[in-house]
């Protein structure tokens, strides 16, 4: 009854794409999809995004856990240790300091997602033909809007919007946060970086995620109409779709 889509793009602008995304399984075929946007220097966001995903994804398979609740407790422990290595590799190599990656991952149960970021990348919810914010943005920006310090206008463009507060790879504490959604037929969950929603508003997304177009055509849309209305930054996204009635569907 799961499906899942993704794609990545390079944009208009970036000479690399240092965005990464992949699916996993584990033994109990529990999916885990992940979505991360590197940081820092000419190979730095390339190599630490890909550590991520990679990391966390090798790790994952190998895994028997069909409970949201051992999940947590087992993303917790993992994150903690990746961003361990991504610092220890950061200072073993000058032309990796200082790169580091937000992740967005959520890990999918039968009527069950936990969704797990760190950073700006976001998730989303696509149910009953409207689409809400799963995520909080781990940003300079988002911290003073939350405040009231800016307006969301301000927000939109202000000089330090890049400005993330949370990442891996960059302090030695980190504080993920998790949100859990229990999934009705029909749900659709979207992970992306910030590059598509930069470029798209909510509803420009909402309208291609409303589409008679199979998964991974929507996918492909919402990256060609991201290049289309900015493209300044590489754009990812990956689509979970609990599909209504069939088999599950790797």
């Amino acid at each position: 009854m799961i499906k899942t889509a993704y794609a990545s793009n390079i944009g208009r602008v970036r000479k690399t794409n240092q965005d990464f995304v992949q699916v996993f399984k584990n033994k109990k075929d529990v999916e885990m999809a992940i979505v991360a946007d590197g940081m820092g220097g000419h190979l730095g966001g390339d190599v630490a995004s890909s550590m991520a995903v990679q990391h966390l994804g090798h790790s994952f398979v190998g895994t028997d856990f069909d409970e949201a609740a051992k999940a947590r407790v087992w993303i917790k422990m993992q994150l903690s240790l990746e961003n361990e290595t991504i610092l220890k590799t950061s200072e073993r190599f000058a032309d990796l300091h200082g790169m580091g990656t937000t992740v967005v991952l959520a890990l999918t149960f039968v009527n069950q997602v936990l969704v797990v970021h760190l950073g700006d990348s976001r998730g989303y919810l696509f149910r009953n033909n409207k689409l809400r914010q799963l995520t909080s943005d781990h940003s300079l920006v988002n911290e003073l809007l939350k405040s009231k310090q800016i307006t969301k206008e301000q927000a939109e463009h202000h000089p330090q919007k890049n400005v993330i507060t949370e990442t891996l790879g960059v302090s030695d504490h980190i504080n993920p946060e998790y949100t859990d959604v229990f999934q009705e037929p029909g749900d659709i969950i979207m992970l992306c970086s910030d590059g598509l929603t930069n470029s798209l508003t909510d509803v420009q997304i909402l309208t291609i995620l409303l589409s008679e177009q199979d998964l991974q055509a929507k996918c492909d849309q919402l990256i060609k109409e991201a290049n289309k209305f900015g493209g300044q930054d590489n754009i990812t996204v990956c689509l979970v779709d609990y599909e209504k009635g069939g088999e599950q569907i790797d």
